[in-house]
């Protein structure tokens, strides 16, 4: 299953992922995953969830980051939740050019039983529609 945490710059994403994160070690049987491009963030989550700075491994694009996240799941087969604050910054594109990252993903998730919660910067308005349906 993937969900998205969607909406404008400044618009709370961030604390309701980090929120949600902490909450999910509580629900969550499997190793929860936090995914940022920095470190900002590395305190605000419980020391149970194991936090991964993607902005050390170089990935600027949506097939660079999904390697990433598969490597991530080969490596470790008792990932139950990977969240993934400022996914755009990670892959440094356009929202438009992620549908075969998304459908990608879907796969990954339904094969490996993750879900994924992304926070994505993007409006409502100018949002595609095959993102829409991972809304939340």
């Amino acid at each position: 299953m993937i969900q998205i945490i969607h909406g404008k710059k400044g618009s709370g994403k961030t604390k309701r992922i980090l929120d949600m994160a902490n909450e999910a070690i509580k629900e969550h049987k499997g190793d929860v995953i936090f995914v940022d491009d920095d470190t900002r963030y590395m305190f605000d989550l419980r020391h149970e969830i194991r936090f991964v700075n993607a902005g050390e491994y170089g990935s600027d694009s949506p097939e660079m980051f999904f390697g990433f996240l598969c490597g991530m799941l080969a490596q470790n087969f008792d990932i139950s939740v990977i969240f993934v604050d400022a996914f755009m910054k990670l892959v440094k594109t356009d929202i438009e050019k992620t549908e075969e990252f998304f459908r990608r993903l879907e796969a990954l998730s339904d094969r490996h039983n993750v879900q994924f919660i992304l926070s994505v910067n993007v409006d409502d308005a100018v949002a595609p529609e095959f993102i829409k349906k991972y809304f939340i």
